[in-house]
């Protein structure tokens, strides 16, 4: 209430402190906003390197803060910890160890082709060792680095300030040396990598002066002076396409080997691996190829080891006896980082703006930096000198008249008296003035007056020079072309990393491989292998035939035929999944050897086992690949379907849940095709028959199955052999074609052996000459062989004659046919016709 009794209006709210502060702004326009300014932030303060002088931030701040704490090349070592410390506390506050793994870098020689930093102590290792902590190390500049701080203190770069804008920090550094090149840069921003391979001081400087001297040439004339980067780890730069593309668009892929001898020694053979890749830690690479050889992706090597000392670098890897060089070099090529790719993408900052340089905006980038820094040198110089000379001008006009000035000096009562009269009686500026009264007595000795003078002359002539220099461009560019020259003579050196011309950047081992016909055997147990059809033919003729293989008691040779190197193997398994290799992965051995698994060669999944194995010198249209399943279903697809290879296998044909995958056939589309059940039941029909389906097709029904019966087996039957039927209980016959009358598919067939409690299930068919040798294995590993002409040839509806004795509880398990010496060559000849 107010004093006359009336109630008192309220005072309108003021708008608080707080509120003062919002902003109404739509969030996505404030998120780009903030997301740009950090990424430019990233970009600009951390991540990549500013074209002119080849440096990120923290680089450019080491150097500098060592500079500053007086650690020139020629000054003693200083713990590296107290490197870090005052960079730190001075200009990069992102934590002391991203400074320190920073200055560490810059130390290593495989990590710059020309190191900036002198190191003493532990600095890590090509083996990816860590480097000793900071208080253990010591550094200072390298000789190279007063080059890129040469001239820092004659006011030739910007400066800003430092993090809490009490100290000043250079912007960019002066750089004689093309460092943007010469040592190349790594760094991954928002959005944006850089990725720059090191070169050779020589080249880069020889190809300046090019640019300089013919600021209009092509760009193919620079390549022919930089050949390509140099590693400072050395290696062999494959093909010369990479490296073109990438200096021609800034962009491009090169393919960086190592440095392999191959010696030998106690009869064995070795690689000897002297030069790794750039980037590759040796110890991790060892452990690669050791894991390698232990998946069993690389065969052929029997021991590994590192042998590197102070003298330089040496891994050795020692083959095996029966190891083609080529073949294992080109595994460890491929399969290891022995042979890498190194990206090129010449980004760096330019005014503060990422972008792509080509190798001439570079070069070019490199010399308006240098022009700009030379410019201002000469101009700072020709400030310095005009000052001293006016100071030297007075200082004569002085001793040209010293005993009135002496005389002056002593009546005058205080300095400034003095100096103002000396101004105004002798037309002297105040900075002469102030130089005459300090100057000393000596000055006045005759030798003292004539260095005076001849410094003032020599200023003199410098001033002209340096007027001469700023008026003409082209004495600029002459001045920088001289200090490429200089450097060129006082760092330049050979290259470290070879160039072969040649386009190798992809080996096809196939190349290595002479094409020759082999004998292909794989056992029951799945043990491969080749050996050459030579070591068949120089048997003796007659008899048995040949063993193929030495196998366990329990195994036995279930598929021997023969090939060509350069034929594909085309493996089938129970789930209908095909995989692909090549003859030649099959291990080469000798005619007793056992082989390997070959489940080291394909790949094939868990519990996946081998149904078929064809071999197939191309894909073409007129084959096919007939599908038999247990159930009694047949499918025919075109043999070219399967013409795309694919490391980790396809599904070949697709299986009812309840099914699984017998056998495959290679075709020629007409033939007549065999097919038998467990129960003694056979069909005989043409393949014309069963209609040619897709991949992923299921089939249809070859024979109709009475109750609990299954498919055993499916063979192309001819004219000219027998069908030969092995049960279960020892028992088989032979039984001419013909006995089989042509029945359409999806029959039930007709009776092929009688199965009865003597006989057991059938569990094998064949077409077989009379030429070759008949193999049963029983299910607790006896074997035996014999030749198929002592099997009778009878009727169908017949129980057969003992093939094998068995024990109680025994059962034949498998057979195979195992071709004589002539019936090898003949195979071989009905191949090569």
């Amino acid at each position: 209430m107010t004093a006359d009794g009336k109630r008192a209006e309220k005072a309108p709210k003021s708008e608080s402190k707080d509120d003062a502060k919002i902003l109404n702004d739509p969030i996505e326009q404030e998120m780009q906003k903030s997301y740009l300014d950090y990424a430019m932030s990233v970009i600009v303060g951390r991540a990549l390197p500013d074209v002119r002088d080849g440096l990120k931030p923290v680089h450019r701040r080491i150097l500098y803060a060592m500079a500053d704490l007086g650690m020139r090349h020629s000054s003693p070592y200083k713990k590296s910890a107290r490197i870090v410390g005052e960079v730190l506390g001075k200009y990069h506050p992102h934590g002391d160890q991203s400074v320190y793994d920073a200055l560490v870098r810059m130390a290593q020689e495989f990590s710059l082709r020309y190191p900036l930093v002198d190191g003493q102590g532990n600095f890590g290792s090509i083996d990816g060792d860590s480097p000793a902590a900071m208080r253990y190390t010591e550094a200072r500049l390298a000789k190279i680095a007063d080059e890129i701080l040469e001239d820092i203190e004659k006011e030739t770069v910007e400066f800003g300030p430092n993090f809490d804008g009490s100290l000043e920090e250079p912007l960019v550094l002066p750089s004689k040396l093309p460092n943007m090149l010469v040592n190349g840069a790594t760094g991954i921003a928002v959005g944006m990598a850089t990725s720059i391979p090191p070169h050779n001081l020589t080249e880069v400087a020889d190809a300046t002066i090019h640019l300089i001297d013919h600021p209009e040439c092509a760009i193919a004339d620079l390549f022919d002076r930089i050949k390509g980067p140099d590693f400072p780890t050395g290696g062999i730069i494959a093909g010369r396409s990479g490296i073109t593309h990438a200096y021609a668009t800034g962009r491009g892929r090169i393919l960086l080997k190592s440095v392999i001898t191959e010696e030998t020694k106690g009869g064995k053979e070795r690689f000897v691996v002297t030069e790794i890749p750039y980037m590759v830690n040796k110890a991790e690479l060892v452990e690669e190829i050791a894991d390698r050889v232990k998946e069993k992706v690389i065969e052929g090597i029997s021991d590994l080891r590192d042998e590197s000392d102070r003298e330089g670098m040496r891994i050795v890897i020692e083959l095996k006896k029966d190891a083609s060089a080529d073949i294992v070099l080109n595994g460890l090529l491929k399969h290891t980082r022995l042979q890498m790719t190194f990206s090129i993408i010449m980004l760096g900052l330019v005014k503060n703006q990422p972008k792509v340089l080509t190798l001439k905006e570079m070069l070019e980038e490199h010399i308006h930096h240098r022009q700009s820094v030379v410019r201002k040198r000469t101009a700072y110089d020709l400030k310095k000198a005009r000052e001293r000379a006016h100071i030297l001008e007075g200082l004569k006009i002085a001793l040209e008249r010293i005993d009135p000035i002496v005389k002056l000096i002593k009546e005058a009562k205080t300095p400034q008296i003095a100096r103002e009269q000396l101004s105004a009686s002798y037309s002297l500026s105040e900075i002469q003035a102030t130089a005459i009264l300090d100057m000393k007595l000596q000055k006045i000795t005759g030798l003292e007056r004539e260095k005076l003078l001849e410094e003032l002359r020599d200023l003199q002539r410098q001033i002209v020079e340096y007027e001469r220099i700023l008026a003409d461009e082209r004495e600029i560019l002459k001045i920088i072309k001289q200090e490429l020259v200089v450097l060129r003579e006082k760092f330049g050196d050979v290259r470290k990393t070879r160039i072969d011309a040649a386009e190798t950047e992809e080996i096809d081992v196939e190349d290595l491989i002479e094409p020759e016909d082999v004998v292909v055997t794989i056992s029951k147990e799945n043990y491969c292998k080749r050996v050459p059809v030579a070591t068949y033919r120089a048997q003796g003729r007659g008899g048995r035939g040949i063993t193929a293989a030495t196998t366990k008691e329990e195994d036995f040779i279930e598929h021997l035929f023969i090939a060509n190197t350069h034929d594909w193997l085309l493996v089938f398994t129970d789930k209908g999944k095909i995989y692909w290799t090549k003859v030649y992965k099959m291990p080469e051995g000798s005619r007793q050897s056992k082989g390997k698994p070959i489940i080291n060669i394909v790949k094939t999944a868990p519990g996946e086992k081998v149904r078929a194995v064809i071999p197939v010198k191309e894909f073409s249209n007129d084959k096919y690949l007939l599908f038999a399943t247990k159930q009694g279903l047949l499918k025919k697809t075109v043999l070219s379907a399967y013409e795309n290879v694919r490391e980790g296998g396809i599904i070949a044909t697709n299986l009812e849940d309840d099914d699984d995958l017998v056998t495959v056939l290679l075709t020629s589309g007409h033939d007549t095709i065999f097919l038998a059940s467990a129960h003694g039941m056979a069909i005989r029909c043409s393949e014309e028959d069963v209609r040619a389906t897709g991949r992923n097709s299921t089939g249809v029904i070859g024979i109709r199955l009475e109750e609990k019966d299954e498919v055993v087996d499916a063979i192309i039957s001819h004219e000219d052999e027998t069908i030969l039927t092995i049960t279960e209980n020892g028992y088989g016959k032979r039984t001419a074609p013909e006995e089989y009358r042509h029945i359409s598919r999806g029959g039930k067939g007709v009776i092929n052996i009688i199965t009865s409690e003597r006989n057991g299930e059938v569990v094998a068919v064949r077409s077989v000459r009379g030429d070759a040798d008949l193999m049963l294995i029983s299910k607790s590993g006896i074997t035996i062989r014999t030749p198929v002409t002592g099997v009778s040839v009878i009727g169908r509806n017949t129980q057969g004659v003992r093939l094998m004795k068995l024990a109680d509880g025994d059962a034949v398990n498998a057979c195979a046919i195992v071709e004589h010496e002539n019936g090898a060559e003949s195979a071989m000849e009905q191949r090569t016709e």
